[in-house]
Protein backbone atom coordinates (compact mmCIF):
# COMPACT_ATOMS: atom_id res chain seq x y z
CA UNK A 1 0.00 0.00 0.00
CA UNK A 2 1.03 3.40 -0.35
CA UNK A 3 3.32 5.58 2.24
CA UNK A 4 0.61 7.39 4.37
CA UNK A 5 0.94 9.39 7.54
CA UNK A 6 1.65 7.01 10.66
CA UNK A 7 -1.62 5.85 12.40
CA UNK A 8 0.49 3.87 15.48
CA UNK A 9 4.41 4.69 16.85
CA UNK A 10 5.59 2.09 19.35
CA UNK A 11 9.03 2.54 20.75
CA UNK A 12 11.14 0.43 22.91
CA UNK A 13 7.96 -1.45 24.96
CA UNK A 14 8.76 -3.18 27.82
CA UNK A 15 5.99 -5.11 29.93
CA UNK A 16 6.69 -6.90 33.66
CA UNK A 17 4.10 -9.04 35.71
CA UNK A 18 5.12 -10.01 39.39
CA UNK A 19 3.83 -13.45 40.03
CA UNK A 20 3.97 -14.61 43.59
CA UNK A 21 6.05 -17.72 44.19
CA UNK A 22 3.94 -18.42 47.48
CA UNK A 23 0.17 -18.55 47.05
CA UNK A 24 -2.51 -17.38 50.21
CA UNK A 25 -5.80 -18.67 49.46
CA UNK A 26 -7.61 -17.55 52.89
CA UNK A 27 -7.74 -14.64 55.27
CA UNK A 28 -6.90 -16.84 57.71
CA UNK A 29 -3.38 -17.76 56.57
CA UNK A 30 -2.67 -14.78 56.39
CA UNK A 31 -4.12 -13.60 60.05
CA UNK A 32 -2.00 -16.37 61.22
CA UNK A 33 1.47 -15.98 59.11
CA UNK A 34 1.22 -11.73 58.38
CA UNK A 35 4.96 -11.81 58.12
CA UNK A 36 5.76 -15.10 55.80
CA UNK A 37 7.47 -13.95 52.76
CA UNK A 38 6.16 -12.68 49.77
CA UNK A 39 8.53 -13.73 47.67
CA UNK A 40 7.78 -13.33 43.87
CA UNK A 41 9.29 -13.69 40.59
CA UNK A 42 8.66 -11.59 37.45
CA UNK A 43 7.37 -12.40 34.07
CA UNK A 44 8.44 -10.56 31.27
CA UNK A 45 6.14 -10.30 29.19
CA UNK A 46 7.13 -6.99 26.58
CA UNK A 47 10.83 -6.54 26.17
CA UNK A 48 11.41 -3.82 23.51
CA UNK A 49 9.47 -4.15 21.39
CA UNK A 50 9.32 -1.06 18.45
CA UNK A 51 7.15 -1.08 15.02
CA UNK A 52 5.00 1.50 12.98
CA UNK A 53 1.18 1.23 11.54
CA UNK A 54 0.21 3.29 9.03
CA UNK A 55 -3.14 5.47 8.73
CA UNK A 56 -5.84 3.14 6.69
CA UNK A 57 -3.12 -0.47 7.04
CA UNK A 58 -5.03 -3.69 8.00
CA UNK A 59 -2.45 -4.86 10.63
CA UNK A 60 -1.94 -8.41 11.66
CA UNK A 61 -0.05 -9.34 15.40
CA UNK A 62 0.37 -13.01 15.62
CA UNK A 63 1.99 -15.23 17.90
CA UNK A 64 1.84 -18.48 19.88
CA UNK A 65 -0.32 -18.78 23.39
CA UNK A 66 1.55 -16.68 26.40
CA UNK A 67 4.12 -14.27 23.24
CA UNK A 68 3.01 -11.02 24.65
CA UNK A 69 0.50 -10.44 22.08
CA UNK A 70 -2.57 -10.22 24.10
CA UNK A 71 -0.06 -7.45 26.36
CA UNK A 72 1.06 -5.32 23.23
CA UNK A 73 -2.51 -5.19 22.30
CA UNK A 74 -3.72 -4.01 26.22
CA UNK A 75 -1.03 -1.82 25.77
CA UNK A 76 -2.21 -0.25 22.80
CA UNK A 77 -5.60 -0.14 24.22
CA UNK A 78 -4.58 1.84 27.61
CA UNK A 79 -5.93 -0.99 29.64
CA UNK A 80 -2.31 -1.61 30.88
CA UNK A 81 0.41 0.94 31.23
CA UNK A 82 4.01 -0.09 29.87
CA UNK A 83 6.89 -0.03 32.51
CA UNK A 84 9.25 1.58 29.19
CA UNK A 85 8.70 3.14 26.26
CA UNK A 86 6.16 5.24 24.13
CA UNK A 87 3.39 4.67 22.39
CA UNK A 88 1.36 7.48 19.71
CA UNK A 89 -1.91 7.16 18.28
CA UNK A 90 -3.39 9.34 15.59
CA UNK A 91 -7.22 9.38 15.96
CA UNK A 92 -10.10 7.99 18.14
CA UNK A 93 -9.00 4.58 19.09
CA UNK A 94 -12.35 1.82 19.72
CA UNK A 95 -10.95 -1.51 21.28
CA UNK A 96 -12.60 -5.02 20.62
CA UNK A 97 -10.52 -6.89 22.97
CA UNK A 98 -11.95 -9.18 25.67
CA UNK A 99 -16.08 -10.49 25.31
CA UNK A 100 -18.19 -8.23 27.62
CA UNK A 101 -14.93 -5.54 28.93
CA UNK A 102 -17.66 -2.50 29.24
CA UNK A 103 -20.46 -4.35 29.18
CA UNK A 104 -22.65 -4.38 32.64
CA UNK A 105 -24.51 -7.80 32.89
CA UNK A 106 -27.29 -6.60 34.80
CA UNK A 107 -28.79 -3.81 32.23
CA UNK A 108 -30.41 -4.59 29.22
CA UNK A 109 -28.73 -4.65 25.34
CA UNK A 110 -30.55 -0.97 24.80
CA UNK A 111 -28.79 0.41 27.90
CA UNK A 112 -25.29 -1.03 27.48
CA UNK A 113 -25.65 -0.18 23.84
CA UNK A 114 -26.21 3.76 25.18
CA UNK A 115 -23.49 3.77 27.81
CA UNK A 116 -20.72 2.16 25.72
CA UNK A 117 -20.97 3.71 22.51
CA UNK A 118 -20.86 7.13 24.78
CA UNK A 119 -18.22 5.72 26.24
CA UNK A 120 -16.46 5.36 22.92
CA UNK A 121 -16.97 9.01 21.78
CA UNK A 122 -20.48 9.42 20.45
CA UNK A 123 -23.13 11.61 21.90
CA UNK A 124 -26.16 9.64 23.46
CA UNK A 125 -28.17 11.04 20.84
CA UNK A 126 -25.85 9.85 18.21
CA UNK A 127 -26.00 6.30 20.18
CA UNK A 128 -29.83 6.06 20.12
CA UNK A 129 -29.61 6.84 16.67
CA UNK A 130 -27.73 4.07 15.97
CA UNK A 131 -29.19 1.64 18.15
CA UNK A 132 -31.33 -0.22 15.75
CA UNK A 133 -28.15 -0.58 12.45
CA UNK A 134 -26.59 -1.88 16.34
CA UNK A 135 -29.39 -4.56 16.62
CA UNK A 136 -29.91 -5.06 13.15
CA UNK A 137 -26.85 -6.37 12.03
CA UNK A 138 -25.97 -8.62 15.52
CA UNK A 139 -29.57 -10.02 14.72
CA UNK A 140 -30.41 -9.28 18.46
CA UNK A 141 -34.16 -6.90 17.68
CA UNK A 142 -36.07 -9.75 20.17
CA UNK A 143 -33.93 -9.35 22.78
CA UNK A 144 -33.05 -5.93 23.47
CA UNK A 145 -34.61 -5.48 26.31
CA UNK A 146 -33.08 -8.52 27.64
CA UNK A 147 -30.55 -8.01 30.41
CA UNK A 148 -27.08 -9.15 29.47
CA UNK A 149 -26.63 -11.28 32.18
CA UNK A 150 -29.49 -13.92 30.20
CA UNK A 151 -26.97 -13.65 26.87
CA UNK A 152 -25.31 -16.56 25.89
CA UNK A 153 -21.22 -15.62 24.43
CA UNK A 154 -22.32 -15.79 21.09
CA UNK A 155 -24.98 -12.96 21.26
CA UNK A 156 -22.51 -10.54 23.82
CA UNK A 157 -19.75 -10.60 20.79
CA UNK A 158 -22.55 -9.71 18.50
CA UNK A 159 -23.74 -7.23 20.27
CA UNK A 160 -20.15 -6.10 20.64
CA UNK A 161 -18.84 -6.05 17.84
CA UNK A 162 -22.04 -4.59 15.87
CA UNK A 163 -21.33 -1.69 18.38
CA UNK A 164 -17.99 -1.26 17.11
CA UNK A 165 -19.05 -1.06 13.63
CA UNK A 166 -20.95 2.06 14.50
CA UNK A 167 -18.64 4.21 16.18
CA UNK A 168 -16.85 6.66 14.21
CA UNK A 169 -13.14 5.55 15.18
CA UNK A 170 -10.31 6.44 13.57
CA UNK A 171 -8.65 3.30 14.79
CA UNK A 172 -9.83 -0.19 15.80
CA UNK A 173 -8.23 -3.19 17.91
CA UNK A 174 -10.07 -6.34 17.62
CA UNK A 175 -8.87 -9.69 18.91
CA UNK A 176 -9.64 -13.03 17.91
CA UNK A 177 -12.90 -13.23 20.75
CA UNK A 178 -14.33 -12.80 17.22
CA UNK A 179 -13.94 -16.57 16.93
CA UNK A 180 -16.84 -16.95 19.35
CA UNK A 181 -19.82 -16.07 16.82
CA UNK A 182 -21.04 -18.84 14.08
CA UNK A 183 -20.63 -19.60 10.74
CA UNK A 184 -23.44 -16.82 9.63
CA UNK A 185 -21.98 -14.30 11.95
CA UNK A 186 -18.29 -14.64 11.13
CA UNK A 187 -19.34 -14.42 7.75
CA UNK A 188 -20.78 -10.95 8.57
CA UNK A 189 -17.55 -10.44 10.20
CA UNK A 190 -15.50 -11.04 7.14
CA UNK A 191 -18.01 -8.41 4.98
CA UNK A 192 -17.25 -6.01 7.50
CA UNK A 193 -13.42 -6.92 7.39
CA UNK A 194 -13.23 -6.08 3.43
CA UNK A 195 -15.26 -3.18 4.28
CA UNK A 196 -13.39 -1.39 6.79
CA UNK A 197 -10.28 -2.53 4.32
CA UNK A 198 -12.14 -0.30 1.24
CA UNK A 199 -12.97 2.40 3.49
CA UNK A 200 -9.32 3.02 4.50
CA UNK A 201 -9.57 2.27 8.34
CA UNK A 202 -7.01 1.67 10.35
CA UNK A 203 -7.25 -1.82 12.07
CA UNK A 204 -4.84 -3.93 14.01
CA UNK A 205 -6.21 -7.73 14.56
CA UNK A 206 -4.66 -10.10 16.61
CA UNK A 207 -5.37 -13.73 15.45
CA UNK A 208 -4.22 -17.25 15.25
CA UNK A 209 -5.78 -17.52 11.97
CA UNK A 210 -3.20 -17.07 9.35
CA UNK A 211 -5.43 -17.46 6.33
CA UNK A 212 -7.38 -14.31 7.87
CA UNK A 213 -4.28 -12.64 7.83
CA UNK A 214 -2.96 -13.73 5.06
CA UNK A 215 -6.52 -12.69 3.09
CA UNK A 216 -7.34 -9.02 4.88
CA UNK A 217 -3.90 -7.93 6.39
CA UNK A 218 -1.10 -5.34 4.28
CA UNK A 219 1.34 -6.16 6.69
CA UNK A 220 1.55 -8.72 9.92
CA UNK A 221 4.23 -8.86 12.82
CA UNK A 222 5.13 -12.31 14.54
CA UNK A 223 5.83 -12.04 18.00
CA UNK A 224 7.45 -14.72 20.17
CA UNK A 225 9.04 -14.36 23.64
CA UNK A 226 8.04 -10.56 23.96
CA UNK A 227 9.96 -10.07 20.79
CA UNK A 228 9.44 -9.07 17.25
CA UNK A 229 10.55 -12.50 15.13
CA UNK A 230 9.49 -11.19 12.23
CA UNK A 231 7.57 -8.19 10.30
CA UNK A 232 6.19 -7.63 6.92
CA UNK A 233 4.90 -9.92 4.38
CA UNK A 234 1.54 -11.54 5.36
CA UNK A 235 2.18 -14.72 3.95
CA UNK A 236 5.86 -14.92 5.38
CA UNK A 237 4.94 -13.91 8.80
CA UNK A 238 1.90 -17.12 8.50
CA UNK A 239 4.57 -19.41 6.86
CA UNK A 240 6.98 -18.70 9.99
CA UNK A 241 4.22 -18.68 12.33
CA UNK A 242 2.98 -22.25 11.23
CA UNK A 243 6.96 -23.22 11.23
CA UNK A 244 7.00 -21.82 14.89
CA UNK A 245 4.13 -23.71 16.27
CA UNK A 246 5.49 -27.38 15.02
CA UNK A 247 8.83 -27.35 15.33
CA UNK A 248 8.85 -25.79 19.05
CA UNK A 249 9.88 -28.76 20.91
CA UNK A 250 11.89 -30.56 18.09
CA UNK A 251 14.92 -29.87 20.51
CA UNK A 252 13.69 -32.79 23.18
CA UNK A 253 11.45 -35.00 20.74
CA UNK A 254 11.94 -38.53 21.28
CA UNK A 255 12.73 -40.85 18.52
CA UNK A 256 9.05 -41.83 17.97
CA UNK A 257 10.14 -45.85 17.71
CA UNK A 258 11.21 -45.88 21.58
CA UNK A 259 7.31 -45.39 22.28
CA UNK A 260 5.95 -48.32 19.54
CA UNK A 261 8.97 -51.18 20.24
CA UNK A 262 6.40 -52.52 22.17
CA UNK A 263 3.94 -52.97 19.60
CA UNK A 264 6.59 -54.99 17.23
CA UNK A 265 5.58 -58.63 16.70
CA UNK A 266 8.12 -61.88 18.12
CA UNK A 267 10.43 -62.31 16.00
CA UNK A 268 13.89 -64.39 17.23
CA UNK A 269 15.40 -63.22 14.24
CA UNK A 270 15.23 -59.35 14.00
CA UNK A 271 14.45 -56.57 15.87
CA UNK A 272 13.79 -52.47 15.62
CA UNK A 273 16.22 -50.55 17.51
CA UNK A 274 15.19 -46.98 16.68
CA UNK A 275 12.64 -45.45 13.97
CA UNK A 276 12.55 -41.80 13.23
CA UNK A 277 12.84 -38.56 11.42
CA UNK A 278 15.82 -36.19 9.85
CA UNK A 279 15.60 -33.10 9.52
CA UNK A 280 17.38 -30.86 7.02
CA UNK A 281 20.48 -30.51 9.72
CA UNK A 282 20.39 -34.00 10.71
CA UNK A 283 18.55 -33.46 14.22
CA UNK A 284 15.42 -35.80 14.78
CA UNK A 285 12.22 -34.36 14.67
CA UNK A 286 8.53 -34.95 14.88
CA UNK A 287 7.22 -32.85 12.02
CA UNK A 288 8.10 -31.51 8.50
CA UNK A 289 6.51 -28.49 6.07
CA UNK A 290 4.82 -28.86 3.03
CA UNK A 291 7.90 -29.77 0.24
CA UNK A 292 10.39 -30.61 3.28
CA UNK A 293 11.90 -34.46 1.60
CA UNK A 294 11.00 -36.77 4.13
CA UNK A 295 14.00 -38.50 5.05
CA UNK A 296 13.20 -41.75 7.37
CA UNK A 297 15.26 -43.10 9.27
CA UNK A 298 15.41 -47.35 11.19
CA UNK A 299 18.54 -49.40 12.61
CA UNK A 300 17.09 -52.96 12.82
CA UNK A 301 19.74 -55.46 14.93
CA UNK A 302 19.71 -59.47 13.19
CA UNK A 303 19.25 -61.59 16.42
CA UNK A 304 20.23 -65.02 14.70
CA UNK A 305 21.88 -65.67 11.44
CA UNK A 306 19.49 -64.94 8.02
CA UNK A 307 19.15 -65.17 4.72
CA UNK A 308 17.24 -63.14 1.84
CA UNK A 309 15.52 -60.73 3.93
CA UNK A 310 13.42 -57.23 2.67
CA UNK A 311 12.65 -54.38 4.39
CA UNK A 312 9.21 -52.69 3.06
CA UNK A 313 7.65 -49.36 4.42
CA UNK A 314 3.91 -48.30 4.33
CA UNK A 315 3.11 -43.93 4.71
CA UNK A 316 -0.23 -43.94 5.96
CA UNK A 317 -2.39 -40.88 7.05
CA UNK A 318 -4.44 -40.52 9.92
CA UNK A 319 -7.63 -42.74 8.43
CA UNK A 320 -5.42 -45.82 7.32
CA UNK A 321 -5.17 -45.09 3.90
CA UNK A 322 -2.29 -46.32 2.73
CA UNK A 323 -0.62 -43.22 0.92
CA UNK A 324 2.69 -44.83 -0.45
CA UNK A 325 4.56 -47.86 -0.34
CA UNK A 326 8.21 -48.62 -1.01
CA UNK A 327 10.97 -50.98 0.56
CA UNK A 328 14.65 -52.46 -0.49
CA UNK A 329 16.47 -56.06 -0.06
CA UNK A 330 18.93 -56.06 2.82
CA UNK A 331 22.32 -57.26 1.70
CA UNK A 332 25.81 -56.27 3.05
CA UNK A 333 28.82 -54.18 1.66
CA UNK A 334 29.67 -57.09 -0.46
CA UNK A 335 26.51 -57.54 -1.45
CA UNK A 336 25.99 -61.03 0.05
CA UNK A 337 22.46 -61.38 1.74
CA UNK A 338 23.66 -63.51 4.54
CA UNK A 339 23.52 -61.55 7.35
CA UNK A 340 25.20 -62.83 10.50
CA UNK A 341 23.74 -63.19 14.15
CA UNK A 342 24.21 -59.33 15.76
CA UNK A 343 24.38 -57.65 12.85
CA UNK A 344 23.17 -53.79 12.63
CA UNK A 345 21.19 -52.72 9.61
CA UNK A 346 21.07 -49.05 8.78
CA UNK A 347 18.11 -47.63 6.95
CA UNK A 348 18.25 -44.09 4.94
CA UNK A 349 15.22 -43.36 3.10
CA UNK A 350 14.16 -40.00 1.50
CA UNK A 351 10.91 -39.62 -0.53
CA UNK A 352 9.67 -36.38 -1.75
CA UNK A 353 6.71 -34.88 0.37
CA UNK A 354 3.46 -33.52 -1.42
CA UNK A 355 1.45 -34.56 1.05
CA UNK A 356 -1.42 -32.54 2.73
CA UNK A 357 -0.99 -31.18 6.15
CA UNK A 358 -1.67 -33.75 8.80
CA UNK A 359 -0.37 -36.48 10.67
CA UNK A 360 0.93 -39.60 8.79
CA UNK A 361 2.28 -42.81 10.17
CA UNK A 362 4.74 -45.25 8.75
CA UNK A 363 4.41 -48.94 9.43
CA UNK A 364 7.73 -51.09 8.83
CA UNK A 365 7.83 -54.58 8.10
CA UNK A 366 10.73 -57.28 7.50
CA UNK A 367 9.77 -60.16 5.45
CA UNK A 368 11.75 -63.25 3.86
CA UNK A 369 12.37 -63.66 0.59
CA UNK A 370 11.42 -66.96 0.86
CA UNK A 371 8.25 -66.21 2.51
CA UNK A 372 6.84 -65.06 5.36
CA UNK A 373 6.88 -62.29 7.78
CA UNK A 374 10.28 -61.87 9.67
CA UNK A 375 9.25 -58.26 11.34
CA UNK A 376 5.94 -56.15 11.38
CA UNK A 377 5.90 -53.11 13.27
CA UNK A 378 2.70 -51.21 13.02
CA UNK A 379 2.89 -47.00 13.29
CA UNK A 380 6.60 -47.50 13.84
CA UNK A 381 6.70 -43.70 13.76
CA UNK A 382 4.14 -40.61 12.74
CA UNK A 383 5.23 -37.28 12.18
CA UNK A 384 2.87 -34.05 10.97
CA UNK A 385 2.86 -32.66 7.66
CA UNK A 386 2.28 -28.22 8.33
CA UNK A 387 1.85 -25.50 6.22
CA UNK A 388 0.69 -25.40 2.38
CA UNK A 389 -1.97 -23.97 1.16
CA UNK A 390 -4.64 -24.47 3.63
CA UNK A 391 -7.84 -24.29 0.97
CA UNK A 392 -6.40 -27.55 -0.14
CA UNK A 393 -7.88 -30.58 0.38
CA UNK A 394 -7.17 -34.53 -0.64
CA UNK A 395 -4.12 -36.37 0.95
CA UNK A 396 -1.44 -35.12 -1.57
CA UNK A 397 -0.59 -31.62 -3.01
CA UNK A 398 0.40 -31.40 -6.74
CA UNK A 399 1.87 -28.43 -8.39
CA UNK A 400 -1.37 -27.53 -11.02
CA UNK A 401 -2.36 -25.00 -13.26
CA UNK A 402 -5.80 -24.17 -14.49
CA UNK A 403 -6.57 -22.55 -17.79
CA UNK A 404 -9.86 -20.94 -18.53
CA UNK A 405 -11.48 -19.97 -21.50
CA UNK A 406 -14.42 -18.34 -22.18
CA UNK A 407 -15.95 -17.61 -25.23
CA UNK A 408 -13.11 -16.30 -27.74
CA UNK A 409 -10.86 -15.26 -24.99
CA UNK A 410 -7.25 -15.61 -24.45
CA UNK A 411 -7.07 -18.68 -21.94
CA UNK A 412 -6.82 -17.45 -18.45
CA UNK A 413 -4.12 -19.05 -16.30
Amino acid sequence: MPATATAIEARGLEKSFRIPTHRVDSFKERLVRPFASRDSRELRALGGVSFEIQQGEFFGIVGRNGSGKSTLLKLLASIYRADAGTIRMAGRLAPFIELGVGFSMELTARENVVINGVMMGLTPQETRERLDAVLEFAELEEFVDLKLKNYSSGMLVRLAFSLLLEVDADILLIDEVLAVGDAAFQQKCADAFREMKAAGKTVVLVTHDMSTVEEYCHRALLIEGGKILHSGDPAEVGRLYTRLNFEQDEETAEAPAAARESTAQASDEVRMVGAWIEGPGGDRVSSLEQGTKIRLRLELEVLRETQGIGLGLNIANADGVSIFEFGAGIADARGSTVLPAGRTVSVAATVENPLAAGRYFVHCGVSRIAGGIALYVHNALDFVVFGGDPQARGVVFLPHEVDVTVGDEEPQT
